[in-house]
């Protein structure tokens, strides 16, 4: 990593949020230890490393607080450098007196994130690794939870790295031949055994590319519009599913005039659920205007419910079979507290649909209801060894790793030279490193990456 880049300063910063019975402040750089010890005498430059103090912090004979102090040496701490953790109480005066008192001895304040950034310079993470500690900490939901920590213990890095293997395999053939290229009949690299793993890498990075559309509906909750004619139950599911009188329910038709949203979790993973306006013929004009944002609720959508109390038409199901297209459509069937039931009314078919019957008055099939989102959702299995692609960063290297590489099996298709392919090669390596920050990362994109995290991280 470049020198440039490494600050010689001690930083400190709470490490945790305010408000609590405890709290932590941080100090991490050359300077740590022979910083604390001025200011707590329980410990020494000397202290050794992953040993924890009792003591006091004082400003010369006045006692602040009473505190435990965590001592890290370098290279075994979270920044790869010295670093102590002061317990102290939370009060807010007494974390300013400390932090104070920190700053007169040499300290300075930390920015946001750059606890992390110092790790990530002192090759602790990697970049990817070190952006995963934000979504970690973001995290709502076990998804998320799952994903991020998936990505901090370096699965994500690991699966790049073996793309970057046979990538550097590929190329490393190529130039080998261009070393001897006055040989016109030797060849190192076997066409056909090129294109095949060519084409194997191509599969991989679409299918990390494609798994941006997963990750981002897990983060931001996955997008489920409840649709259906006026008084159909629409804002009563809602207000069931959210354990909350979060609609309005009435027996006038057209209540609902613009979307409301809210979310849940289901098995995990957050569910965003929107309420939209009721579909009829109406001369109302704000009415309108409503309709059309339910047509927008479902054009958006991942789910479709469609709440029905009577069959279709025939126009209605092709209505809804062209606006649901390449979305997963769950047709529920409501009110079955006044005797509805799954007749032979309800027997037509729409591909990618299912069928399930509840009440949202009484909430009799609503944990039926809910299995059938979570799966009609179709996530992969979340394990903890699961790629799962989150940050848009990495998706627009990923993306443009694919173009790179579409070219090298468009070169090898059409017998390209090899110094042409290897050329596309390297790009496609130096896309994917960027994701990892394996090259030296410029300043510029280092703030913008940690600008986002919190104080103390």
């Amino acid at each position: 990593m470049s020198s440039s880049l490494l600050s010689e300063d001690t930083i400190c910063a709470p490490a945790t949020a305010p408000g609590g019975a405890l709290a932590i402040i941080r100090i991490s750089g050359p300077q740590t230890l022979p910083i604390v010890s001025s200011v707590c005498r329980c410990v020494t430059a000397a202290t050794p490393a992953n040993t924890v103090h009792y003591g006091h912090i004082a400003n010369g004979s006045e006692v602040i607080d009473e505190v435990m102090v965590t001592i890290f040496r370098s290279p075994h701490s979270y920044t790869g450098e010295d670093s102590a953790e002061i317990s102290c109480h939370g009060s807010r005066y007494i974390i300013q007196q400390i932090l104070d008192l920190l700053i007169k001895q040499g300290c300075r304040m930390a920015n946001p994130g750059e606890f992390t950034q110092c790790a990530y310079l002192n090759g602790k993470l990697d970049l990817s690794q070190a952006e995963a500690v934000a979504d970690l900490i973001a995290s709502n939901n076990k998804a998320t939870h799952d994903i991020a920590l998936s990505q901090l213990r370096g699965h994500f890095s690991s699966d790049l790295s073996r793309l970057r293997e046979h990538l550097l395999k590929l190329t490393s053939l190529l130039e080998l031949e261009l070393d001897f290229s006055d040989h016109e009949d030797l060849e190192f690299a076997d066409r056909t055994e090129l294109l095949q793993l060519a084409q194997q890498i191509e599969s991989h990075i679409a299918r990390l590319a494609k798994s941006f559309e997963t990750g981002q509906a897990l983060k931001q909750g996955i997008p489920v519009a409840i649709v259906g004619k006026t008084n159909v139950g629409k804002s009563t599911l809602l207000n069931r599913l959210l354990g909350d009188d979060r609609a309005i329910v009435s027996n006038i038709h057209g209540t609902t005039r613009d979307t409301i949203e809210d979310t849940i979790d289901i098995q995990g993973v957050t569910f965003r659920f929107i309420d939209t306006a009721g579909i009829r013929q109406t001369t109302d004009e704000v009415e309108q205007i409503g309709i059309i944002r339910t047509y927008q609720a479902i054009a958006k959508a991942r789910i479709v419910l469609w709440l029905l109390d009577e069959a279709p038409t025939v126009t209605e199901q092709q209505d809804m079979q062209e606006r649901s297209e390449g979305k997963r459509l769950v047709i529920v069937i409501t009110k079955s507290d006044k005797g509805i039931s799954l007749a032979s009314d309800f027997s037509f078919f729409i591909p990618h649909s299912s069928l399930i019957q509840i009440s949202a008055k009484t909430g009799q099939g609503i944990e039926a209801l809910e299995r059938s989102i979570y799966q009609a959702a179709d996530l992969p299995t979340l394990s903890s060894s699961d790629v799962i692609v989150t940050n848009a960063r990495h998706y627009d290297a990923l993306q443009r790793a694919h173009v790179s590489i579409l070219h090298v099996l468009d070169g090898l298709t059409s017998g390209l030279s090899g110094d042409l392919l290897s050329e596309d090669l390297r790009q496609t390596i130096d896309l994917l490193s960027e994701i990892t920050g394996g090259q030296i990362t410029p300043q510029e994109t280092l703030n913008n990456i940690f600008q986002h995290f919190c104080v103390g991280k």
